[in-house]
């Protein structure tokens, strides 16, 4: 697989190869996760309309819900102004965080409160 040649040339990629990818609710809004892709992972995420994303771990691709059954349907995928991350827009099937809850943003642990003044 490769990414076309223009897309390719807007994407900036870590020293490891990498973008960062922030994956959302499609009905909610809701901030869901955030993973890493390489061109492979976005390729595969564009062709297939799956959450594909690369395991810094493991170093290989996953596939969102693949032993799971958690699957992510993407119904879009938009570029920010740097080229450096992803937003993936997606139709979540059951938890989409590891812990098994549905957002792994989910957490008591708050750097700010959205009711704090600035």
């Amino acid at each position: 697989m490769s990414l076309s040649p223009e897309l390719s040339a807007r994407l900036k990629r870590n020293a490891d190869g990498l973008i960062a990818a922030v994956v959302v609710d499609h009905a909610t809004s809701d901030v869901l996760m955030m993973a890493w892709m390489n061109d492979d992972a976005l390729e595969s995420t564009l062709t297939t309309r799956r959450g594909t994303y690369w395991s810094r771990s493991r170093q290989e691709l996953w596939v969102k819900g693949e032993t799971s059954g958690h699957v992510q349907h993407v119904r879009e995928v938009r570029i920010d102004c740097d080229g450096d991350t992803v937003l993936l827009r997606v139709d979540q099937t059951g938890p989409a965080c590891h812990t098994g809850t549905h957002t792994c943003f989910d957490t008591d642990e708050r750097l700010l409160l959205a009711d704090e003044s600035a």
